[in-house]
Order: C-alpha cells, then sequence, then structure tokens
C-alpha cells in the first residue's frame, strides 16, 4: 500500500493507483471527461489537471501513478487555473447550442462550465463543423461539432462490448468520431455509448427531441428481458414511459444495460396494447367492461371441468410472468382440480422431470462469471441471448481465460477462444460424450458405461478437456439451444459428469427472467407428465394462455395451434392483441411490468420486486389482480390478497422464504448418466433455430426501433452454410423453399459462413416460419426460381410496430 495526501487528507492505495482512485477514495470530486471507472486510462482531455508537490506542471489526476509521500492539491489557484484553461480549449469549437440539446440538464461538460468556464470567449474566429453520421436507428449523430474527442465511446467498443465500430479519424482540430466507411453501429451492448458521451454528441435517436430531463421522473424497476434482471432506472412523463437507463449495481448489470433492456419500452406504446376485455361472439370481437369478461371467464371455465373433469383444464406461461402471477396461476388451477400448467415453452425433451434433478439455474454468482479460468459453453449464443453475462465472459477471456464452445455455427463471441465445435444439432450429444471421454482419458480413470462406445476424442475435445482441468476456476454451461434440444436430458447428464469430474459447476444460462422463479415455486412443472409436450399433445378442452403468443413463444407452433383450435373454451391474458386472437373466446388486458408489481428471480438465484412506474393503460389490469378476483369468483378459498408483497411471501413459504432460495438452489442434485447413450443419424439438412435477440418476447418485438436493427433485419431470413449455398448455387436476394414434414415455406435467405456444412439457421419467434413445427430437426431446402424470389421476400412480414 502507498500513503499520500489529498488536499490535506490521508489515504492509503494500492500501489499503482491513480491519484484520481485515491481522490475518489476520500470522496474528492476531481473534474473530468475522458476518465471512466469502467474504461482504460486515455488521459486526452486533460479536465482533471491536478497540482502535485515538486512537479514542474500540473498533472493529470487519472494517469499519474501515486507515490509515497505524494502531496496533492485538487483545487490550488495552480489546479484551478489550469482547468480553467483546459475548459477555455474545449469550449473553444463547442457549439453554443444548449437550448436545443438533448443532453441539456444532464450535460457534463454544461455543469462544468459553470465553475470552470468564463463569460465570455476570446476566441472569434468561425468554429468548426462536423457533418452528422447515420449510425442506425438507436444512436443520434446528428451534432457531432459538440463531441469533445474524450474517446469514451471508442473505448467502451474496443473493451466492453468487443468490436470497435467508432474511431476516431484524422488529427489536431480536423479529429473527429465516426464509424468505418458505410457501415452502422450493431453492437447489442452499443446504447451505453450514449450514457457514457459526457456531451451531447451521441444521443438516443428513439428518444430524441421527446422530452427534457427534467420534466422526467426517475423511478426504479427490474428489466424482464433476460435472464440477468438489469437493474433500471425508468424515467416516466404523465403515464407514459419515455426513456430507460441503468441503475448502477456492481453484482448484476454493474453500469450497464443491453441495447434490448435500453430501448424495448417503446413496445409499452404500440397500437397493439389490449386496452379493454375482449369476447368473441358470433366470430366478432367486442369490447366489454370487466365484470362481463371474468362472469364469461368463469361460466366457460365452470362449463369445463364440469361436464370433463379438471384434467380437461390446462395453462401455459411465459416464463417472464413475475413470481405472484405463477403463484396465483398454480393455485387457480389446483383449485379447479388440474395440475397441468407449465412455463417452460420452447422446451421439448421433459425426460428429466421427475429425477430430482432440482432447479435449473447459473450455478455461480453472476459478477464470478468474469473471473472464470475455463468454462464450455453447450448450445449458447451468448452475445444475442445474454449480452451482459457475454461482456463478463469476454472480460474473462481477456484475462486468459480459455472459453470453449459446442454449438452449431462458430459465431463471433468477440473474445479470444480456445476450442470450437461446430457440428449439426443432431451430433452434440455425440461430440459432449467425446469431451467426458477425454476428461476420463485425461484423468485416467474408468469410462462410465455411456462412454464406452464413443470414439477416440476429437482434438477439439481433448483440449476443451485440457482447459477445464487445468483452471481454477471453471464452469460447464447449458446455453438456450441445449435446453431445447431434443435430447436435452442427456446434454444435462453430460455436462454435470463433465463438470464435476473436472471439479467446476455446471450451470444454466437460464432463458428468460424468471425461469428460476418458476421452478422454485413448482410451477415448472407441478408434476411429471404435465409438462408443455403433455399438455398440447392431449388437446385440454379449456386452455388458459398467460402472456403466450403462439406463434412466438412455443417449441411446435404447430402443434399448439391444433391443439388451440381443438380446445372449447380459451382464454387468453395479454397485454397485446396478438395470434392468441384466432383461437381465443376472451382476451383480459393484463399489464406489463412497467404497470405492475412484481418479483423475478434471476439466473444466479436473485429475488428482485419492483413496484409499478406508470398506471395501467386504458382498463388494464395487473395480472396478479386478474387472478385473484378469477378465484374469489370461481369461489376458490385463499384469494384474499391485499399486495403482491402477501403473495410473495406464501409462494416461498413452502421454501422456508425468500432468503431460503440460495440453499434450495446449491441443493440442486444431478442426473445420472443413462446407461447407454442415446445416438441418431444425422440429417442430411437440418434445422437450428435460435431465438433472435430482438423477438425473445412480447414487448421486444413490438419495439419499432429494434425491429430496424441488422440483428432484427437477419432474423427475418434463413441462414444457409456456405457449403450448402454454394451446393444450391444461391446468390445474394434469392429465397428459398423450406420444407419440414408435409409443410412448406418460401423465405428470404442470407449467407452464413459461420453455420456448420449441413446447417440452416431458421429462426424460432418468427410467425412466417411457424408452419415448420418443431425447432430441431431434418428440413429439406431448394433454390427459388429467380421469377418467384420477389414474392417470397414480399411474404416476409412486415414489422411488427
Amino acid at each position: 500500500m502507498v500513503e499520500l495526501e489529498i488536499d490535506g487528507q490521508k489515504v492509503q492505495v494500492p500501489d499503482g493507483a491513480m491519484v484520481m482512485d485515491a481522490a475518489t477514495q476520500l470522496g474528492i470530486y476531481v473534474p473530468h471527461f475522458c476518465y471512466h471507472h469502467k474504461l482504460t486510462i486515455a488521459a486526452n482531455c486533460r479536465m482533471c489537471l491536478v497540482d502535485v508537490e515538486k512537479a514542474p506542471k500540473p498533472l493529470p489526476a487519472c494517469a499519474t501513478p501515486v507515490a509515497q509521500g505524494m502531496v496533492v492539491r485538487t483545487h490550488s489557484e495552480r489546479a484551478l487555473q489550469a482547468q480553467k484553461g483546459v475548459m477555455e480549449f474545449l469550449l473553444i469549437n463547442h457549439p453554443l447550442d444548449c437550448p436545443i440539446c438533448d443532453q441539456g440538464g444532464e450535460c457534463q461538460l454544461q455543469d462544468l462550465a459553470v465553475g470552470y468556464g468564463s463569460s465570455a470567449s476570446r476566441y472569434t474566429e468561425e468554429k468548426r463543423v462536423i457533418f452528422h453520421k447515420d449510425v442506425g436507428p438507436l444512436i443520434a449523430m446528428e451534432e457531432m461539432s459538440r463531441c469533445i474527442q474524450c474517446t469514451r465511446c471508442v473505448r467502451f467498443g474496443q473493451e466492453v462490448a468487443g468490436i470497435m465500430e467508432l474511431g476516431m479519424a484524422n488529427r489536431g482540430e480536423h479529429s473527429e468520431i465516426m464509424a468505418f466507411v458505410g457501415s452502422t453501429v450493431d453492437s447489442e451492448l452499443s446504447g451505453n455509448m450514449i450514457d457514457l458521451c459526457p456531451v451531447g454528441a451521441l444521443t438516443s435517436k428513439p428518444f430524441r427531441y421527446s422530452a427534457r430531463t427534467w420534466e422526467l421522473s426517475r423511478r426504479a424497476s427490474i428489466s424482464p428481458h433476460d435472464s440477468v434482471g438489469a437493474n433500471l432506472i425508468v424515467q416516466v412523463k404523465g403515464d407514459r414511459v419515455m426513456r430507460v437507463l441503468p441503475q448502477e449495481n456492481e453484482a448484476v448489470n454493474e453500469c450497464w444495460l443491453s441495447d434490448r433492456d435500453r430501448f424495448a419500452y417503446e413496445g409499452l406504446n404500440g397500437v397493439e396494447r389490449l386496452t379493454s376485455p375482449q369476447i368473441r361472439e358470433n366470430g366478432q370481437w367486442k369490447s366489454v367492461d370487466w365484470q362481463t369478461a371474468l362472469d364469461f371467464t368463469v361460466q366457460g371455465l365452470r362449463r369445463v371441468v364440469s361436464q370433463h373433469g379438471g384434467d380437461a383444464l390446462a395453462a401455459l406461461a411465459v416464463p417472464t410472468s413475475t413470481v405472484e402471477e405463477l403463484y396465483l396461476l398454480k393455485k387457480l388451477l389446483a383449485g379447479l382440480g388440474s395440475k397441468s400448467l407449465d412455463t417452460r415453452l420452447r422446451q421439448s425433451d421433459f425426460s428429466a422431470d421427475g429425477q430430482g434433478a432440482g432447479v435449473p439455474w447459473l450455478g455461480m454468482p453472476i459478477a464470478e462469471m468474469g473471473q472464470l479460468q475455463a468454462a464450455l459453453f453447450i448450445g449458447s449464443t451468448l452475445r444475442k441471448e445474454q449480452p451482459l453475462l457475454s461482456a463478463r465472459v469476454r472480460h474473462a477471456a481477456k484475462a486468459g481465460a480459455k472459453i470453449s464452445t459446442l454449438h452449431a455455427a462458430l459465431d463471433d463471441w468477440l473474445m479470444p477462444m480456445h476450442a470450437r465445435i461446430a457440428v449439426a444439432p443432431s451430433q452434440w450429444v455425440v461430440e459432449l460424450a467425446g469431451v467426458a471421454a477425454a476428461v476420463a482419458q485425461a484423468k485416467g480413470i474408468d469410462m462410465p458405461s455411456a462412454l464406452q462406445g464413443v470414439s477416440a476424442p476429437s482434438e477439439q475435445a481433448q483440449a476443451i478437456a485440457r482447459s477445464l482441468l487445468g483452471a481454477e476456476r471453471k464452469a460447464v454451461f447449458l446455453g438456450d439451444a441445449a435446453v431445447q434440444h431434443d435430447q436435452s436430458a442427456t446434454l444435462r447428464a453430460l455436462a454435470q459428469w463433465i463438470a464435476q469430474e473436472v471439479g467446476g459447476v455446471c450451470g444454466d444460462l437460464t432463458e428468460a427472467a424468471n425461469t428460476v422463479g418458476a421452478a422454485l415455486i413448482g410451477v415448472s412443472p407441478m408434476t411429471p407428465g404435465h409438462d408443455v409436450a403433455s399438455i398440447v399433445a392431449k388437446s385440454p378442452r379449456a386452455m388458459m394462455l398467460f402472456g403466450v403468443e403462439p406463434e412466438e413463444d412455443c417449441a411446435n407452433p404447430v402443434a399448439m395451434a391444433h391443439a388451440l383450435e381443438q380446445a372449447e373454451f380459451v382464454v387468453s391474458f395479454s397485454p397485446y392483441v396478438n395470434a392468441a386472437e384466432g383461437y381465443a373466446h376472451v382476451m383480459l388486458p393484463i399489464s406489463p411490468f412497467t404497470e405492475t408489481a412484481g418479483s423475478l428471480v434471476n439466473a444466479e438465484g436473485r429475488l428482485q420486486s419492483f413496484n409499478p412506474v406508470v398506471q395501467p393503460l386504458g382498463e388494464t389490469r395487473p395480472g396478479w389482480k386478474v387472478l385473484r378476483v378469477l378465484g374469489n369468483l370461481l369461489e376458490l378459498q385463499g384469494f384474499d390478497y391485499q399486495s403482491a408483497a402477501e403473495i410473495r411471501t406464501e409462494a416461498f413459504a413452502a421454501l422456508g422464504g425468500a432468503d431460503q432460495i440460495g440453499a434450495r438452489l446449491a441443493a440442486s442434485a444431478s442426473l445420472a448418466l443413462p446407461t447407454v447413450l442415446p445416438t441418431r443419424a444425422a440429417a442430411a439438412i437440418e434445422r437450428f433455430a435460435p431465438v433472435p435477440i430482438y423477438s425473445s418476447d412480447a414487448i421486444v418485438r413490438r419495439a419499432p426501433s429494434l425491429q430496424r436493427t441488422r440483428d432484427a433485419r437477419d432474423a427475418r431470413m434463413v441462414g444457409v452454410s456456405a457449403a450448402l449455398w454454394e451446393q444450391l448455387g444461391l446468390q445474394n436476394g434469392d429465397s428459398v423453399r423450406v420444407k419440414a414434414d408435409a409443410d412448406v415455406v418460401v423465405l428470404p435467405a442470407r449467407r452464413d459462413a459461420t453455420l456448420a456444412p449441413t446447417v440452416v439457421s431458421i429462426p424460432a419467434a418468427w410467425a412466417e416460419a411457424a408452419e415448420l413445427g418443431p425447432m430441431f430437426g431434418a428440413v429439406q431446402v431448394e433454390r427459388v426460381a429467380a421469377t418467384s424470389a420477389a414474392s417470397a421476400v414480399a411474404h416476409a412480414s412486415p414489422e411488427k410496430v
């Protein structure tokens, strides 16, 4: 430790720390622009000049290492004169457009100019002008003349996002920040550049000119768009969400947000919002009051249960539903004699149910992912599934961690990779068994019977085994595609065996905001044999869809549509008018997360509660209140709740309270390896069905700006491997005819060189591809004649806004 003095106060900091770190530890503010505690030091704004005793001139606090006995003055006459001189230089070319600047009221330059700027400028020449740039639908670079070249945005792209999409070109007064020629900013973390910009050069394009910061109320909330549970500051004007910003929580999202968390709020105010209860009569929908809609719902449910029994009733809920909503839905079904409830809508293999495998969760705190030394990711497109977790893993990889993958593609993780296996989904079990066999060989232990027939491990499998065995902190993770795979139980058993043998942890990169919470309170599933696949197969007489959009949220939309068509009575609880409109008999408008209170349990098992930030839109009501009233109208016992907190307490009572979540997760058991490893022959062409980042849930799918991004455009096309592209003779702009079983669709195609040779990527959560049925399996693909290509492109759906 090094001891120094700053403004008369003694402080001890680690050797190698900077003066800025020591000042921050003392709570002393040193003015700065380019410095940020999460980025490397640039020292190019010079605003943090301080007076260091015995130094010949003022030194930048952000780039001056501490020394034993150093004496620093941050507000001496010498320091203030230097800081005011820097401010004068910064304002020479800065446009005086604060009255129209979107950054006005929260601008770092504006704030510091009050204390360090002059009332008049000595510079009388013309100011420089930097032309605006179009870098996509999320970031506005319309007033780049405001830029002070702090390079925070450039460093963020390189160091945190992992891709340099902005850079500083030219020198001196001609320096300017720009994207590469003809490029847009497409990182899934790009919105953080807006937060980092200390002036109004980079602003939010969706928010631009819509409100002033002093007009907005700031309210805390939790993001429901992935399993991280990022902490949010939701800014509200009236009863409308205007902007979403990160709330710093080092253990969860640090100070960052993914673009999905940041810009999805646009979907809250879309034209597809369901604002009043609807009943279908004679094939026509009509708006009714809540009492009429609830009475109609109660009559329909009672009729089915009285005629066919409780087993004729089933419910499906999206895993973004709150703990309170899921608990009441479970209690409502149980009161009517049904056990058929599930939230694992995109899962297809439920053979592990009832084997005591416990609750799927991350297996470690989120913060520890950045400290891993080796990890194997199975079936994970981490950047697009969990952008904030990807940033932590990237940090570990830059520090030397050996990151390996088993997947259907060699997609760019924007980090150093150790070993990668890319094969068709049907071969994942065989390849993972090869990694397990390599671990057994490296340890010199007997092979389990399931691995006896495994061929010699590949070089990549051996490299993965060595990396896991040679590290102290290691993990094996199951991504979304591995959990959704039709052999997911075998993949899980192999992953858990590998993790156990190498002395690491096995975790799930859980798909949704409340996947863990649903499992903890016994919703996924209530009992074995009542999973979503069983529910769909038996076609219940009555179904309750809680937030479910059949075409986008299910593993097999064709089977789901068939089950809904066979049902006598279907109730749709949703904030939106959606595809369920074609099957439902009544639609009840429930609140999205900004209009209700509730709780979510994130991937690491952290319970986070939130309150509404705006009033419900129209006649919309919180889902837990709708279920509470339904329970009372059905004359069921125990639905007299006054608040969401009461429901939450009761929901976790079976665990011994919410504070026992961690113990419950830690006690999760492992699946036993099967006696014989199930394998299957590879098909000539196989479908891989990723869930696109901007199609993951109902709110995101209705955010116009996110739907204009490159990721969203690519998600509306079939990705064809390079080998198949050449084999089919495809050209840019061509379409393909895809056949799965008896279903045929014509879709636009794009070349994807990252895919395994026999794989085509046909995204899930895409209404045009819903007719193809299951997310995994053999498909036939052929080129569409050029004359029909234009009609195929026209067939693609317009943006959902």
